[in-house]
């Protein structure tokens, strides 16, 4: 599903760029590194160019991390080849160029153009896994069985040629008419039977609309999107790395996890409760990811089910260990233990688990800059997960309100998506009821105050668009 409303011509998100603190450009020095490692990239010594790789990824993107090719195995089952780019190769332990990477943490997003953790010489060029050329990435190669168990794992550096940048709207069109590439022919095959297995675990995926601000000729569009089923599927591959490297790394007691703890019984016991006045359907035995992989978020009161599973998935973290395994070693919405190997480009810890992955695998030591860094990544990408979502979250509001600015009094239709819970003087003092709504058109997410019933469908009036605030509010008309 897609939604797009036109902004006003123009928007500036240079003061949510200042609040931010975030950086106009690298320090000379890290981009004369990343220039000298683009202009002479590595070249592993094993050879997998034959391998046909392609990427898939969202439209226009240039910043690769992934490459990917599935194929049957003689006897039974199945081989996911996936190419990661060897940001490490390209990053030297201690330059400048490391020492700004650790300031940035990840790249952020913002709709005038991102805050990239490298240089784009290496982001979008010389590491990235564009289509016809040689690049440097970390080989893994994981078979399944028939059922989608993991039985064996491989990784090496090696050096890789995707043939192909795909699209998630071209490559679910293909799956659709039945025409997906060679490399991919068997994504919604393995797709579909890794997401039954993380079910039977207990995984939780809430499939939440994705809010966007995307540039449209001279001004900008708000967007609401509902992810594809490949994209959910081209996750599963991912996450299927993930809990494979996360073997690796607590078997050799050394690493760094993504970590979040399991539900909470009372929190799963609310949504429970809160399943029948929304009309969702809740068979006994079943977990609460069964419950929301049978929804269709695209109606109201499937959709405010889903809005308050959120709630279940609290506490996400970092976890390094060294020797002593950690007390909380799993990942309460993947039901597994899990780490982040797959987004180098992109995100600093990537590229530090990796490396540990790859000792431990080849049976070597781990590298000393890898291994002194690992208790210190949590508090980094804590800190670069809150500036990621402050930004994500307050280009979003400003756009809200710039679109919504001249159309106070107007009334909408929208969905009720939360409540407050009362008492509410107590627990919020001053402060009316309400709750959160979703707008129709334009697909504006806000505050509405009144007595709302949650998974409803409602008229709201608008009562603040405030650009320089970054708010907007409604009231229930």
């Amino acid at each position: 599903m897609v939604i797009r409303r036109v902004l006003a011509p123009r928007i500036d998100f240079g003061a949510l760029r200042r609040e931010l603190d975030l950086a106009e450009s690298f320090p000379a020095a890290a981009q004369r590194e990343a220039d000298e490692a683009a202009s002479a990239p590595p070249r592993p010594a094993v050879d997998r160019t034959d391998v046909p790789f392609v990427t898939v990824d969202p439209t226009g993107s240039r910043d690769l991390d992934q490459a990917m090719h599935l194929a049957r195995r003689p006897g039974g089952g199945f081989r996911v080849t996936y190419a990661i780019a060897d940001v490490a190769a390209h990053v030297r332990p201690g330059g400048p160029l490391e020492e700004e990477t650790w300031r940035r943490g990840q790249t952020i997003y913002l709709p005038d153009g991102t805050v990239p953790l490298h240089p784009k010489t290496l982001s979008e060029g010389a590491a990235s896994l564009l289509p016809d050329v040689d690049r440097a990435a970390v080989v893994w190669t994981i078979d399944l069985d028939a059922d989608g168990a993991t039985v064996a794992v491989d990784l090496q550096r090696a050096l890789v040629r995707s043939r192909a940048q795909l699209d998630y709207v071209t490559v679910q069109a293909d799956a659709d008419a039945g025409r997906l590439p060679e490399p991919l022919a068997l994504l919604p095959e393995i797709g579909a039977l890794l997401t039954a297995r993380g079910l039977r675990r207990g995984a939780i995926n809430l499939p939440l609309p994705e809010q966007d601000v995307e540039p449209d000729g001279d001004g900008w569009r708000l967007v609401l999107r509902g992810p594809v089923p490949m994209e959910e599927h081209n996750a599963q591959i991912s996450l299927l790395t993930g809990m494979a490297a996360a073997d690796i790394l607590l078997a050799g007691r050394i690493g760094l996890l993504r970590t979040m703890p399991a539900p909470k019984p009372e929190a799963v016991q609310r949504l429970r409760a809160a399943a029948a006045p929304l009309g969702v359907h809740w068979p006994d035995g079943a977990g609460p990811g069964a419950v929301i992989a049978g929804l269709d978020p695209a109606h109201p009161r499937a959709a405010a089910f889903v809005d308050q599973a959120a709630e279940l998935m609290r506490g996400a973290a970092y976890t390094a260990f060294d020797g002593t395994l950690p007390e909380q070693s799993a990942h309460g919405g993947v039901a597994a233990a899990y780490a982040h190997v797959t987004a180098p480009l992109r995100r600093l810890a990537d590229r530090y688990a990796t490396e540990v992955c790859l000792a431990l695998h080849d049976g070597r030591e781990i590298p000393d800059w890898a291994r002194a860094a690992l208790p210190k990544l949590p508090e980094v990408m804590a800190a670069t997960d809150r500036t990621a979502s402050t930004a994500t979250r307050g280009a979003i509001e400003l756009a809200e309100a710039v679109l919504l600015e001249h159309r106070v009094g107007e009334v909408f239709d929208a969905a009720v998506v939360d409540v407050d819970s009362p008492p509410y003087p107590r627990s919020r003092p001053g402060r009316r009821p309400g709750g959160t709504v979703a707008l129709d058109d334009p697909p504006v997410r806000a505050r509405c105050l009144g007595d709302l019933p949650l998974g409803e469908r409602i008229r709201v009036r608008l009562v603040t668009a405030d650009p320089s605030a970054r708010s907007v509010a409604f009231e229930r008309a």
